[in-house]
């Protein structure tokens, strides 16, 4: 599963534009009055100007896997990177066989920066803001995630990802190139102390048959 569009929600276009374009060095892709939209690899991501109160969101950019310390070393020059435990800003997946870094944008987005190690994607080149490949992880908060899952799951041709075991208050769909984080309200967004909030986005995925079919996000307990 890949994850080719993301639609989100904003309080402030103007500022997103600017962290974007500044602070993680992403040239704007396209913007009106209410829309800004960047291309985040090969990822379109797009903020909806929108009057919900402080909506905020969870994704995930991978990155070429031998870049981890390099990425966090141009991050850090340029915003927060936030604290892990009291010793390490970077947190270990030993399951996932996965390393990353966590972030805020303006919006209070939990941004992460994720290093894949079963993945082929090593690069020779000096990371910079072009190397981030894609988006690979949303968030999704829902009061039943086991249902919201199976639903997904049925409609959309997907699987729980072989990886994480699920419970009933976190569970992930997808595979190594695209997950669905299913979490319900009551859990923190790791690692931070933020609880996990329902907000509207749309998200467009394509499928590994090659299908594209849209995503719908809804701010209703179950989703």
């Amino acid at each position: 599963m890949k994850i080719e569009a993301i639609e989100l929600l904003s309080n402030n276009i103007i500022e997103t534009e600017q962290f974007y374009n500044t602070i993680l060095d992403i040239k704007t892709n396209s913007k009106s009055e209410n829309e800004v939209s960047f291309l985040i690899g090969k990822t379109k991501v797009s903020f909806q100007k929108s009057a919900v109160q402080d909506p905020n969101y969870h994704l995930a950019f991978d990155i070429p896997n031998n870049k981890l310390e390099e990425a966090f070393q141009w991050l850090k020059k340029r915003t927060t990177v936030l604290p892990v435990t009291t010793n390490s800003q970077f947190s270990s997946f030993e399951a996932w066989n996965a390393k990353s870094f966590y972030f805020y944008d303006n919006n209070g987005n939990l941004l992460e920066l994720i290093c894949r190690f079963d993945a082929d994607n090593q690069s020779n080149t000096t990371f910079e803001s072009s190397s981030i490949l894609f988006a690979s992880e949303i968030g999704i908060v829902t009061s039943d995630v086991l249902a919201t899952a199976e639903k997904l799951i049925s409609q959309y041709g997907l699987d729980y990802y072989a990886k994480q075991p699920k419970t009933e208050n976190f569970a992930v769909i997808g595979d190594e190139n695209g997950l669905l984080i299913l979490v319900t309200p009551d859990r923190n967004w790791f690692p931070t102390t933020k609880k996990a909030q329902a907000f509207e986005a749309r998200v467009l995925l394509s499928t590994a048959d090659g299908a594209k079919q849209e995503l719908q996000i809804r701010n209703q307990p179950g989703n």
